[in-house]
């Protein structure tokens, strides 16, 4: 058992399955957004001056947005906060990049345990910080997808060339999962999935990881449709990618990224008819729009009149914002949704971890 800051301790993500059927549940939006509106230097990036951990790590480490756990866990930390002010029922660790495979391209790679640690922690604090009875607050473990891909030749001359296999990605994953369970977060979100035999290194990576450790939190799966096609990259339809995962039996399946709201609805509309989990939708805010202050073009009246229309129709049970979405996009999709009644899901081992 952990303590929340509640009169009452809970199990990690014990709450969540009946809070899903109760009603619609609220996801953070943009990380990367928001720090970018910081406009951090290269300087700031590596913790200088205050921190000299990383004043001579070779090469450059601007964007590097994962060591910002480290080096401005402040700005973080406020940044999970206005989320949560917003309205956001679960936040995101700072985590999408924070696997060994990612952070090489840093070399960083021997980072990637303590970066998760400490960002759970962090989200974790500002979880605790917020909850209260009537709304207690989730810290969701992210786990991207990495640069690379394990069904796809970076070599168009050599089709069966990869840069990655399922075994390097099952280990980076696991270092991933360990830190994010030592650091606290309730759940974990599998998300932004583009391949999914990536994402079934993750998944197997989180199975062996329960089975080994007795503890299991829910897992909540989230792909990405790249273009109008109605396929992730590595060319599944959304009911293929459904079925390729179901045997997860995870808390959430959804989409998030991509397209933004209004072309990915017939995706989220056929993953309603057919899943028996709790749909999610979390979409960019629009396309993407390099002249535009977040970098893309919707506000949050827009995005949340869009996905209120999801929820209007009994779509979903869990939204939120993915790129170019801000605390203003949450508060609004927030109070937009908030006379919705979510999704009717008919599978009944959808509960709480044993």
């Amino acid at each position: 058992m952990q303590s929340n800051g509640l009169s009452q301790p809970y199990t990690r993500g014990q709450l969540l399955p009946e809070l899903l059927k109760q009603r619609i549940l609220i996801l953070d939006g943009a990380m990367g957004t928001m720090i970018q509106q910081y406009k951090l230097t290269e300087a700031d990036y590596r913790g200088l001056p205050s921190n000299a951990r990383f004043a001579d790590h070779p090469g450059d480490i601007k964007g590097n947005n994962e060591l910002l756990v480290l080096t401005q866990p402040d700005i973080i930390s406020k940044i999970h906060e206005q989320y949560l002010d917003a309205g956001a029922d679960i936040i995101e660790t700072n985590t999408f990049g924070a696997t060994s495979v990612a952070q090489e391209d840093y070399k960083m790679a021997n980072l990637a345990r303590e970066m998760n640690v400490v960002s759970a922690q962090l989200a974790r604090a500002a979880c605790e910080k917020y909850s209260t009875p009537e709304k207690p607050r989730f810290a969701a473990g992210a786990i991207g997808p990495t640069p690379k891909t394990a069904s796809i030749s970076p070599d168009v001359n050599d089709p069966g060339a990869r840069n990655v296999s399922f075994d390097a990605l099952r280990a980076s994953y696991r270092e991933q999962i360990e830190g994010l369970f030592e650091g606290g977060v309730d759940l974990f979100l599998v998300e932004t999935i583009f391949d999914t035999l990536n994402a079934k290194a993750a998944l197997f990576a989180l199975d062996e990881f329960f089975e080994e450790t007795g503890e299991r939190l829910p897992v909540m799966i989230s792909g990405t449709v790249t273009d109008a096609s109605g396929r992730i990259l590595s060319g599944q339809t959304v009911e293929a990618f459904w079925n390729s995962l179901r045997h997860i039996k995870p808390l959430t399946f959804g989409l998030n990224c991509a397209l933004g709201a209004a072309l990915m609805r017939p995706y989220i509309a056929e993953l309603a008819r057919i899943c028996d989990a709790a749909v999610s939708c979390y979409p960019n805010a629009g396309l993407p729009n390099p002249m535009s202050d977040t970098g893309f073009d919707e506000t949050p009246e827009i995005t949340s009149s869009l996905v209120d229309g999801f929820a209007k129709d009994g779509l979903v049970n869990l939204v939120g914002g993915c790129c170019g979405t801000t605390p203003d996009h949450i508060r609004a999709i927030a109070n937009a949704v908030a006379k919705r009644k979510p999704r009717v899901f008919y599978r009944e081992s959808v509960e709480a971890p044993a």
